[in-house]
């Protein structure tokens, strides 16, 4: 049987951060990815913003790993040539009503030490013609970032390090032993064992999944995953904003924003649909254009002079969720040691947004956690 000191499982932007991490600290570690190449779940279907840290509550590990991940998102890019842009970001009231939603959001913000600017309807405006609003709140350090140049450069500290990714490799089943763990891996027709010291579950939507196959884990820490699909459509031709545009958040979701890639192409979306499914491999990606009207009416809330016809079915992505519709939405888990009891195991549960800004922080976090 081979062995290696840490396995990951999952080779998303979070599993490679955290392989990467764990690698760079001297470490023979092995990513195992079930599909043929990396990052084709939650990180291919996904926004690519960088998260300023204005939504989530004071001292949870949303709030914490956002604020530190941006901080060291930025520095990363600019020092491995992945290309991205802090293009800032304006989070709009369409109507008095939704004031408020901002003078909160601007406190919370605050308290975590991200900085923001309340504007009124004129100031918005003068930052964004085109834009409609009663109010704005200008968020600077919000940015975009090439997601796939990120893994791929993920990937290249990773192997620089002496790590590797293993493609088309399934993780099936984990046995804690005196020494760690014993695996059992699927490769193609393949049956192999590996052994570890460390495992780290890391993966997205499969991470409950994962989680129900290690043995001696107990059912506590083993949540039920929910799946949330959202839609993305792309304007066709050149939308006349050069900042992102969201409106006042409702609940647990951020409402259909307006994005730019890095070439300018806007996008809108995502929107929410709960999905009635329980196997990620199950999941329907294709994008119903019969959905258009809905982002439609959302947007010339913020952007009346939308035209008809200019929104073309793109890609959808689906968040891997602890909890169910109507359900509050709990902080993201990072079920260590202390809390579950198997030394060297650490499952990542329910990251989803804002995971790829996170997905430095969270490298940091687990490394920590696996040393201590």
């Amino acid at each position: 049987m081979d062995r290696v000191d840490a396995v990951v499982v999952g080779a998303g932007v979070v599993g490679l951060a955290v392989a990467r991490a764990l690698a760079q600290t001297g470490l023979d570690v092995v990513v195992l990815e079930q599909e043929t190449a990396i990052g084709t779940g939650v990180s291919a279907r996904n926004s690519e913003v960088i998260h300023a840290g204005l939504y989530y509550p004071p001292d949870s590990l949303k709030a914490q790993w956002c604020v530190r991940g941006k901080e060291l998102l930025y520095d990363y890019c600019a020092t491995h040539g992945v290309a991205h842009r802090a293009c800032g970001k304006l989070v709009v009231a369409c109507d008095e009503a939704q004031l408020p939603a901002l003078d909160a959001l601007a406190r919370q913000a605050h308290s975590h030490g991200v900085p923001v600017t309340l504007l009124d309807a004129d100031q918005a405006r003068a930052m964004e013609p085109a834009l409609r609003c009663m109010g704005a709140l200008w968020s600077p350090t919000t940015g975009i970032v090439d997601s796939h140049g990120l893994m791929l450069a993920l990937q290249g500290d990773l192997e620089n390090a002496g790590g590797m990714v293993a493609l088309a490799s399934t993780f099936e089943r984990a046995e804690p032993v005196p020494e760690g763990f014993r695996l059992q891996v699927r490769a193609g027709d393949e049956w192999l064992m590996l052994g570890c010291r460390w495992l780290v579950n890391a993966a997205g939507l499969y991470a409950c999944h994962v989680a129900r196959r290690i043995e001696g884990l107990a059912a506590a820490w083993q949540p039920q995953p929910y799946f949330a699909k959202g839609s993305y459509y792309t304007l066709s031709g050149k939308a006349p904003f050069s900042r992102l545009i969201y409106p006042a958040p409702q609940d647990a979701w951020l409402g259909v924003h307006l994005t730019l890639d890095l070439g300018g192409q806007a996008r809108f979306g995502p929107d929410l649909e709960w999905l009635d499914v329980t196997d990620p491999a199950a999941i329907d990606y294709a994008v119903d254009p019969r959905r258009a009207e809905g982002f439609y009416a959302e947007v010339r809330r913020y952007w009346p002079q939308l035209p008809d016809g200019a929104l073309q079915p793109a890609y959808s992505g689906v968040r891997p969720k602890l909890y169910g519709p109507g359900q509050v939405a709990p902080d993201f888990r990072a079920d260590g040691p202390s809390a579950h009891g198997i030394p060297g195991l650490v499952n990542l549960l329910g990251i989803e947004s804002p995971g790829l800004t996170s997905a430095l922080a969270i490298g940091e976090h687990v490394t920590t956690l696996l040393r201590d």
